[in-house]
């Protein structure tokens, strides 16, 4: 099964939380650059993994507290029953470059066992159950593109769009979630302006409309601490990307292409600069 990498084509903080977390708006859109999940018959859960030449074993940590290995067990406990699988998963996503790959990868456990146990939970009850385990899970959970509200938990879906043609460029750093959000300053609320622009950039099928409406509210506390994720920016709008954002917390910056042979054209440009990047398209509809 596929558990694909996300990109926030917006993300705004509105402000801190009473439990630690703070309020976001987030319009989400998976891509296809994707890990695998997949299940076989076991007596009781296990888990094994194999990483690409793109992830860094070393950040995976002990598979027991791997969030796949999270999320089939909280799936089991919520149905009262003793199924196991023995999952593989193959890691293509980097890790902590805000693509969404842990959570992804939990998503795509939640729904792909759901199924391979017979256990019959609608996406809601899934997205209710991927609260607990992580804040991006439930928008992963529901697939396509998503309007990602609260600390998350919130999800409603967008109307399916175009495709866009996008280039991911990896900066080679790991970025701290807490220490990003700790620098940064929430922004005045745009009481939904800057979501409903990029609604009408990409209804509207304009490249060139969806590289203007681009924003992350983390980006500059990002930058201030990375200025790797700064320089990645610079360089795909000199490669040719119509815009640049950095997707999540950081530390990989996506620029629009106008096509798929401009994305294409984009990366060879920066891979003659030193820069590590890959053409993805988005993939809107769940």
């Amino acid at each position: 099964m596929k558990a694909r990498a996300k990109v926030n084509l917006t993300l705004e903080v509105l402000g801190a939380r009473a439990d630690g977390y703070h309020d976001l708006r987030s319009l989400v859109v998976p891509v296809s650059l994707a890990d695998d999940v997949s299940f076989a018959p076991a007596d009781d859960i296990s888990l094994s993994c194999r990483c690409g030449e793109a992830v860094d074993a070393s950040f995976l940590g002990a598979l027991d507290r791997n969030l796949v290995w999270r999320a089939a067990a909280l799936l089991r406990s919520c149905a009262g029953c003793s199924a196991g699988a023995a999952i593989t998963l193959e890691k293509h996503i980097p890790i902590g470059a805000g693509l969404g790959g842990g959570s992804a990868d939990a998503a795509a456990t939640l729904v792909g066992l759901n199924d391979f146990w017979g256990l019959g939970f609608s996406r809601e009850a899934l997205a209710e159950m991927a609260a607990s385990l992580g804040c991006d899970i439930p928008a992963l959970v529901h697939g396509g593109a998503v309007l990602m509200e609260g600390r998350g938990e919130r999800v409603t879906h967008e109307v399916p769009s175009p495709v866009f043609h996008l280039v991911l460029a990896f900066t080679g750093v790991f970025t701290s979630t807490g220490k990003v959000y700790a620098r940064c300053v929430p922004q005045l609320t745009s009481g939904g302006q800057i979501v409903d622009n990029m609604r009408r950039a990409i209804q509207g099928g304009d490249p060139q409309a969806v590289a203007a409406a681009l924003q992350n509210d983390l980006a500059a506390a990002a930058e201030a601490l990375h200025p790797e994720i700064a320089q990645a920016r610079v360089s795909l709008l000199a490669a040719g990307a119509l815009g640049a954002s950095m997707t999540g917390s950081g530390s990989c910056v996506f620029g629009v292409a106008r096509n798929a042979v401009d994305a294409n054209q984009i990366v060879r440009r920066l891979a003659e600069k030193g820069v590590t990047a890959v053409p993805v398209h988005t993939c809107p509809v769940m």
